[in-house]
């Protein structure tokens, strides 16, 4: 089956490696040159982390979906590991933002976090569906990954366009 198996993954995997790495280096980019700005807004440099730590989880994952030869009990550690360490920054970058307050209302922010941590916790519920052989393994990433990117685009509008208004 091939929930439990990177075997037909492949494809998807490369994919999302480029596109998780070009995203992520605009993204610096854009960061980069809009600096001083985001750094005058107190949530901006959260969002900033926001969107890198999803990038940076899509391409971690998938990166370590296409290792050829590897275990299945193996690689439910990995996305295990990897995605725990991506819900946990994201939840102190949400942490901080909700004392904090960022953003243009409290319900704003709440469905920015709900969002961004619907994004992140299919990939260790992935890893542990894999070491259980149950319950729908590798299918998990695919709204993981999914919603990652579309935060992270979001993001990168709001730190690129919607900063000069």
């Amino acid at each position: 089956m091939h929930a439990y198996t990177t075997n037909g993954w492949e494809s998807l995997f490369i994919a999302e490696v480029g596109v998780a790495a070009v995203l992520a280096g605009l993204l610096v980019v854009a960061v980069s040159i809009n600096l001083a700005k985001i750094l005058q807004h107190p949530g901006l440099p959260g969002r900033a982390a926001e969107a890198i730590g999803l990038l940076t989880g899509v391409l971690v994952v998938c990166t370590l979906g296409l290792v050829p030869g590897q275990p299945r009990g193996m690689l439910g550690v990995e996305l295990l590991g990897v995605g725990l360490l991506a819900w946990a920054v994201q939840a102190a970058i949400h942490q901080r933002a909700l004392r904090r307050r960022v953003g243009p209302s409290l319900t704003v922010l709440l469905g920015r976090i709900a969002l961004a941590q619907a994004a992140v916790l299919p990939l260790p519920i992935a890893g542990a569906c894999l070491l259980v052989d149950a319950g729908g393994g590798l299918y998990w990433l695919v709204p993981g990954i999914v919603l990652s990117l579309v935060i992270a685009i979001l993001d990168a509008w709001v730190l690129l366009i919607e900063i000069l208004r």
